[in-house]
């Protein structure tokens, strides 16, 4: 007997995504606030670090999330979704992995034109991709604010289909993220 498609997402697609959302939650915060801290001080230069390291791990993450995607099935859409709603799903999580790789590897870059060492939690010395070089260093500095912008939009739009799949055309598509509870027909 073949089995039943998944109506839900697995654990492990569940954990990443909670894990990953929250950590970029953090990464954008203490990204806002470093940047308003005037002058160089130990607070700001801590928040630098921590912003990285949350970078270097979101990447990592998303890596793993992405391979595990390719190697499992999402749970099917509800019948009631139309056409054109499939296509913007499925485009909307695409340049949401875009953007979860292209922001970390721009902000890893920028450390890395502008000289600065990222060092895993404090331990881990990562290695320098590019050399020290100041045009570039705006470049990907810009690039790195902008696609963290193009974020925010696309994960308001993400929620806001959520919040209209779930209330107004009641097809229950929170469940299948949440790590509790149960799919409704």
């Amino acid at each position: 007997m073949p089995a039943l498609p998944a109506r839900r997402y697995s654990g492990v697609a569940i954990l990443l995504h909670w894990l990953i959302a929250a950590l970029i939650v953090w990464g954008f915060a203490l990204g806002w606030v470093m940047t308003d801290i005037p002058g160089i001080t130990p607070t700001k230069l801590r928040y630098f670090s921590w912003h990285k390291w949350i970078g270097v791990t979101v990447l990592a993450l998303v890596l793993v999330r992405i391979l595990w995607r390719a190697t499992h099935t999402a749970p099917a859409l509800p019948s009631s979704t139309h056409a054109w709603e499939r296509l913007a799903a499925h485009a909307g999580h695409g340049v949401l992995y875009v953007l979860m790789v292209a922001i970390p590897v721009t902000g890893y870059l920028y450390s890395s034109a502008a000289d600065m060492q990222v060092v895993y939690f404090g331990i881990w010395p990562l290695p320098k991709l590019i050399g020290p070089d100041d045009a570039l260093k705006e470049v990907l500095r810009t690039a790195h604010v902008l696609l963290d912008y193009a974020l925010l939009a696309v994960v308001v739009l993400h929620v806001l289909a959520v919040v209209k799949h779930q209330h107004l055309d009641r097809q229950n598509i929170l469940a299948r993220m949440l790590p509790f509870g149960r799919v409704r027909d």
